[in-house]
């Protein structure tokens, strides 16, 4: 056996997990650590003879590791060393040691919390922070705790700062790897890229293979560009006996990635088009040059909008790190990185763990089934969001996992979990898509649902040519049943490898939820009766993306957010559909997936959560109330109708609403209410005790002074038969409406002998509008309000127009009577013009009677 840098440690390992429960051991890439520590520790006399459980955050690790352990013990997988992960499992009666991925740790955790048969338990390449690690770091100390002193725990990373971590598992020992990395050159580049990636790349490829020795390693966001790189390494002649390409990304079949990572034939380079699956764990024989790009793809979960987006970001300090380890690890190499010395310096140290970016409803729901309903009763080193946890309770409620109830707040109790929520769980599947089946296999469907749920799970596997394809989710259940039913008549390619891959998933699926695997069995009538339940069975998984069209030929989903197509579909026209995916960007999606649905489908099977409405609303277009009922599921109004049999209260409070939005002018404000009204706002301004009768006050106390006069009413028209003037004066206690008279009467007489109105619409300053002449004779000013409040007199001339305005009728007479009487005496020379207005006989004639 080789000997490894690991093996220097290996002593204080033994001695720290002997003498305590949980320890984290930190060694750089090519240490050894992942391969040496659990073999080093079967025979640790704590162990007892029980297993190790060592969990990988990657299927291809998980495998690689548990073939390399096995062969170094001159064995097969699945006798000493096994393995399992999704949907795969390859362990056996004497198998001590088990390397895990994904959510299996969390099964065995929840089918056993006490762990029985097992010692130790490993979270290997912790530094990468997946969720299903915090997680199972969690449950696995509170099984310790409760169930299990005895069973150890042991954290390794290669880059993880270890005091947290040493500090969570109760100040455990912490043991550290020197390694062993060979010398890494590094260069960047000079400018700054522009353009395309796979372009600078595919120039880097051929430069190293061109100037340097030994096999490559490029590190590339995502599989597209992955395709996208390998066919322009094609197009340069790069691909021949010579020198291989190997794509390596978790989607592509065992066998690929296995001829990725294996050595090259003699006499043949390889370049390794990787995605950030090969950061860690993998030993990629034979790579001496490594080619950043220095990007990688994220999942961001929007608790806002219920949807996870790929994002494509810079990379880290650390992954640039361990990408760059890469080069070194079985000799002296060089590692291009595709960015210059300035913008390294600017690279984030860490990447954030998932559990702060992920969509949290799959970890809800296995913290339902372990019986706790608050995430603050575990120790974690980051704990779940609680904006997202929230979202992702609200989302195991609707889809029945939880019950309702529950502490509100972001983070507090959750409902238990319900029957189908611990079949939701027990399937390790995303608790949408696990819905989504069990509701299927009642209705006969549950086949059709495996195949649906393999395809959602995995990358479209329709290409078009210059566009997007059609969103219609049918169109790949057909081609999964028919590969080449595209082709021109629909305008899309089918990626068959992806095909092949969705096939083998939904099969295995199938298995695990007991289904018949019958496609292809089926006759091509009986294949698309089922084929147009598609949208029914989205429904089950997401009910909160049920979308009804609107008339501008734009969605509204059930939750309240719009969604639309990018172009013309040919569900554009559906009334109902179901968005299975959507791209989250702006205030409105773009749906990239869905099918349709029907009215009567959604009615039938979302009877319990439809919400039978009575609306009663002032209608503005009709100036009427109107009296609806309506059927709603959540945002969409599936039907409406009148509502015959509304309780009058209702109405008369709709009407009122509707007063007050249209304001008091609707109203049949006649000149005496409006003079009645002005009177007493006068009064109210001038003393105590008085209503307040301003618009503001009127419309605040609208149901007590005009509520009793509306009753069977419900338009504008039915409005104009109330006695406003009545209704005011019924508001005035009976001594108020004597006062009124005397301190604000409607007119006053004046020296003519003539009844004059008084117009009371500005309260501070009540206006006498008067011909001059019939003033004569009155020497002050009258007053109001029991002699507070002197007139405004408008003095007229004989045609009625404004010739003096002024609250002191003497100061008048004395100082400027006599130039307005010039005045009108050559306007008016028949008129009565004196001398002496004090003595002189009032009129409203041309001159007075004698």
């Amino acid at each position: 056996m080789t000997t490894l840098p690991i093996e220097a440690s290996l002593p204080a390992l033994r001695e720290a997990l002997a003498n305590r429960t949980s320890a984290v051991l930190v060694a750089p890439p090519g240490a050894g650590k992942t391969t040496r520590i659990p073999l080093a520790l079967l025979d640790a006399p704590w162990l007892a003879g029980r297993r190790i459980v060592m969990l990988e955050p990657r299927r291809l690790a998980a495998r690689a590791a548990a073939r390399h352990m096995a062969a170094t013990l001159g064995e097969a997988v699945g006798e000493t060393v096994g393995f399992r992960v999704r949907l795969e499992t390859r362990v056996g009666p004497r198998t001590r040691v088990e390397v895990v991925t994904e959510g299996v740790l969390t099964r065995m955790l929840q089918t056993d919390p006490a762990l029985e048969g097992v010692g130790l338990v490993i979270f290997d390449e912790f530094h990468e922070r997946s969720l299903a690690a915090d997680l199972g770091l969690a449950l696995c100390q509170q099984s310790q705790e409760l169930l299990r002193e005895d069973l150890r725990i042991l954290v390794m990373s290669a880059t993880v700062d270890a005091a947290p971590i040493a500090a969570l598992l109760g100040d455990g020992p912490v043991i550290a790897s020197e390694g062993r990395l060979y010398p890494v050159e590094t260069r960047y580049l000079e400018r700054r890229a522009e353009g395309p990636i796979e372009a600078l790349v595919a120039r880097m490829v051929r430069e190293a293979l061109t100037k340097e020795e030994g096999d490559i390693l490029v590190f590339l966001p995502g599989a597209r560009e992955i395709g996208r790189v390998a066919a322009r390494l094609a197009e340069m002649g790069l691909e021949g006996e010579s020198t291989r390409l190997c794509p390596l990304h978790g989607s592509l079949p065992l066998d690929a990635q296995d001829r990725a990572i294996a050595p090259s034939p003699a006499g043949v380079r390889k370049v390794v088009l990787a995605t950030s699956i090969a950061e860690t764990s993998l030993t990629v024989e034979g790579v001496r040059l490594v080619i950043d790009s220095g990007l990688m793809r994220v999942p961001r979960f929007s608790p806002r909008t219920a949807m996870t987006r790929l994002e494509t970001i810079p990379v880290s300090r650390a992954s640039a790190d361990q990408r760059r380890g890469r080069a070194g690890r079985l000799g002296p190499g060089i590692c291009y990185r595709l960015w210059t010395q300035p913008e390294d310096l600017r690279l984030a140290p860490q990447g954030n763990p998932e559990i702060l970016e992920a969509d949290l409803a799959p970890l809800a729901l296995e913290l339902a089934a372990w019986g706790v309903s608050d995430p603050g009763e575990l120790r974690w080193l980051d704990g779940p969001p609680g904006a997202a946890f929230a979202q992702a309770r609200a989302l195991l409620r609707q889809l029945g996992a939880i019950e309702a109830g529950g502490a509100p707040g972001a983070t507090g109790a959750m409902g238990a979990i319900t029957p189908q929520g611990r079949r939701m769980a027990e399937a390790g599947l995303h608790p949408r898509l696990a819905r989504m089946i069990l509701e299927a296999i009642p209705l006969g469907l549950g086949d059709l649902a495996c195949e649906l749920a393999a395809i959602l799970s995995e990358r479209d596997f329709l290409r078009a040519q210059g566009m997007a394809p059609d969103a219609d989710l049918r169109l790949r259940l057909e081609a999964m049943a028919s590969p080449d039913c595209g082709g021109g008549a629909y305008g899309f390619a089918v990626d068959q490898a992806a095909r092949r891959r969705i096939l083998a998933e939904a099969k295995a699926l199938k298995k695990v939820f007991g289904q018949k695997d019958v496609q292809g069995k089926r006759s091509p009538a009986s294949r698309g009766a089922d084929i147009d339940a598609c949208g029914r069975l989205l429904s089950f998984a997401y009910p909160d993306r049920i979308g009804q069209r609107r008339p501008d030929g734009r969605f509204l989903l059930r939750n309240g957010r719009g969604a639309s197509f990018g172009g013309h579909q040919s569900l554009g026209a559906s009334p109902y559909l179901v968005a299975a995916d959507l791209d989250d960007q702006g205030t409105e999606s773009r749906i990239l997936l869905a099918a349709p649905v029907s009215l009567e489908e959604l009615e039938r099977h979302f009877q319990g959560e439809i919400e039978t409405e009575e609306r009663v609303i002032w209608e503005r277009a009709g100036q009427a109330v109107r009296a609806q009922q309506r059927k709603r599921l959540g945002a969409l109004v599936l039907r409406e109708g009148r509502l015959t049999d509304a309780a009058p209260e209702v109405i008369r409070a709709a009407l009122l609403s509707g007063i007050r939005e249209e304001g008091l002018a609707i109203l049949p404000w006649t000149k005496a209410a409006e003079q009645l009204r002005q009177r007493i706002r006068f009064m109210a301004r001038w003393e105590p005790g008085w209503p307040d009768l301003s618009d503001g006050a009127l419309l605040a106390r609208l149901d007590d002074w005009l509520g009793p006069s509306v009753d069977g009413m419900k338009s504008r028209e039915d409005l104009q038969q109330i006695d406003l003037a009545g209704i005011l004066e019924w508001m005035l206690p009976w001594e108020k409406r004597r006062e009124l008279d005397d301190g604000a009467p409607t007119h006053i007489v004046v020296p003519s002998g003539r009844r004059a109105p008084i117009d009371y619409g500005e309260p501070d300053a009540p206006v006498l509008a008067v011909r001059l002449q019939e003033m004569f004779g009155l020497h002050d000013t009258p007053r109001l309000c029991h002699g507070r409040v002197p007139l405004t007199i408008h003095l007229l001339s004989p045609a009625q127009r404004p010739v003096q305005i002024t609250r002191d009728l003497a100061s008048f007479w004395r100082e400027g009577y006599f130039a307005v009487r010039k005045d009108l005496k050559g306007r008016y020379p028949k008129h009565y013009w004196p001398e002496d207005p004090t003595a002189a006989i009032p009129t409203s004639r041309v001159r007075p009677e004698r």
